[in-house]
């Protein structure tokens, strides 16, 4: 492994983000490229076989370009549909991103536990398996959110968002049953902790909130082991597949998440990460 890694983190949108910041507290001292794959979004609109036929060869042009040792796929319907045939097409060591079911559900007080994802997470039978596998026997409920991580990615963009439109995309989350009420809810896609805040204060009762990208970067550091002591933190830049490039709101969210330099390409080659690149397209 290099002393100091170059580790892809990607995602349909922004919302790998929530992870792209736990992974950096974890490796500080590594070079980051995050790539959002903003010309194809959003992938739960996606059918298998699209997905795979964009993300596969995507994938080949950015190891190409970028040669990272460690990839994070932050996206769940990325990481339960396309994340086996990276494996079987690639070397480099993968990370997907899944809902956290069991460590909610073995953490759950009153036994009701709901998995707030996209509608294609909750309609898939991976996440499924992962209830009757690990549900600990709580009662789970699954609900699929049309429309949250389109308003966390507006969000970002420091777009107005309605706070009931938000409250209607997690009310179906809270259940009470027979003295009961729901108590910890498994945030199933990575967009969703960038409304954090916004959820708590909406929530109509207070519960645990579970995000993934804590066990994502206690994983990342088991493959590549702890940061190097006493190395200088290390460098950050993301790469849009869309031609637009972010607007300046966006722009000013990257940075707070400590990316410097963004570039919009068709592809990845223009990703000022490149020996050699620019921040422009």
């Amino acid at each position: 492994m290099n002393l100091r890694p170059v580790i892809l983190v990607f995602d349909s949108g922004v919302g790998g983000l929530t992870v792209f910041r736990e992974i950096v507290k974890a490796r500080p001292d590594a070079s980051y490229v995050y790539v959002a794959d903003d010309a194809f979004f959003p992938y739960a609109r996606r059918s298998e076989e699209e997905l795979v036929g964009r993300v596969v060869p995507l994938m080949e042009e950015l190891i190409a370009t970028h040669m990272p040792d460690l990839a994070v796929i932050a996206c769940n319907t990325a990481s339960t549909l396309v994340l086996p045939h990276l494996r079987a097409r690639f070397a480099l060591p993968f990370i997907g991103t899944v809902p956290a079911i069991k460590p909610a559900c073995i953490a759950s007080r009153s036994r009701l536990v709901s998995v707030l994802g996209t509608e294609a997470t909750v309609r898939r039978e991976y996440t499924r398996g992962l209830i009757r596998d690990f549900g600990q026997g709580c009662d789970v409920t699954l609900v699929g959110a049309a429309h949250l991580a389109g308003l966390a990615e507006r969000a970002l963009r420091d777009d107005a968002i309605d706070d009931d439109a938000v409250a209607r995309e997690i009310a179906p989350c809270f259940v009470a049953s027979g003295g009961r009420r729901t108590d910890t809810i498994v945030l199933a896609c990575t967009h969703y902790p960038l409304l954090l805040d916004r959820l708590v204060r909406l929530a109509p009762w207070p519960v645990d909130w579970v995000d993934p990208a804590p066990a994502i970067a206690r994983r990342m550091t088991d493959l590549i082991g702890p940061p190097t002591a006493g190395a200088p933190n290390g460098k950050a830049c993301a790469v849009f597949t869309s031609p637009l490039g972010p607007p300046p709101a966006l722009a000013a969210a990257l940075a707070r998440f400590g990316i410097g330099e963004a570039a919009a390409a068709q592809g990845a080659a223009a990703c000022p990460c490149r020996p050699g690149g620019s921040a422009t397209a």
